[in-house]
């Protein structure tokens, strides 16, 4: 009988593909090996959270940024000519200020990103979830990612701009830069903004993907019951 009833509730909600059918469906729990559907979306978000905390954390300290070889914000690749020839003729000095000055930008920015993570892990669906865990060990990442750029781009750039005015960070690129672009046939960018933010966003997303891939990998990481959970069954024959 119990069997009947969960196959007419599948039936029903195939073709209805009512919210109503959907929150039954999951009160009843839809199973996955091991797992319901609310667990699988349950244990997703927590690890969500807790990479996206863990990340934004490390990296709105002092030198979160400017002491990780990984992610330091350096001239771009263009523009490693012009610091040559700076440092050559005694200013390496003005060069490493305007280094210092991106990377505490990219720090700055990085403590008011929290909100959007939160947003976009709300809106997570089932079949997020079961992409997300049987994908490979950027899949949590790549889907805040797809999720997210927008809005951090648009919440990082005033953040970084008045960050670098404050430490004379955009005067100084403009400067330079500008009468470089005048003798070059590879003209720099002179938005130091946005160089700024899009490198901030790499180093952030790095960070996140750690985060997974440490959670996905390492039984320790999981510090949750549901972490546990899910995360187990991930490894065994429940996928």
């Amino acid at each position: 009988m119990k069997k009947f009833y969960l196959l007419a509730l599948i039936v029903w909600f195939s073709f209805t593909g009512c919210e109503t059918a959907k929150s039954i469906m999951d009160s009843v729990g839809t199973r996955n090996g091991n797992l319901t559907n609310a667990e699988v979306v349950q244990g997703l978000k927590e690890a969500l959270e807790f990479g996206t905390d863990s990340a934004t954390t490390h990296l709105s300290r002092l030198d979160g940024f400017y002491k990780d070889a990984m992610i330091k914000i350096l001239m771009p690749s263009e523009a490693q000519n012009v610091e040559k020839t700076l440092r050559n003729a005694g200013l390496g000095s003005v060069v490493d200020k305007a280094v210092l000055s991106m990377n505490r930008a990219a720090e700055d920015a990085s403590k008011y990103v929290g909100n959007i993570f939160i947003n976009a892990i709300k809106q997570m669906t089932i079949q997020d979830a079961f992409g997300i865990l049987r994908g490979g060990d950027m899949a949590a990442t790549n889907y805040l990612r797809d999720k997210t750029t927008v809005q951090l781009t648009s919440a990082f750039t005033p953040i970084v701009a008045k960050s670098l005015n404050n430490t004379n960070a955009t005067k100084y690129w403009k400067d330079v830069f500008t009468t470089y672009n005048r003798f070059s046939n590879k003209p720099v960018n002179t938005d130091l903004t946005a160089y700024v933010t899009q490198k901030a966003l790499e180093g952030l997303f790095y960070k996140i993907g750690l985060e997974e891939q440490h959670i996905r990998k390492d039984p320790l990481a999981r510090v949750t019951d549901i972490l546990k959970k899910v995360f187990g069954n991930q490894n065994g024959n429940a996928f």
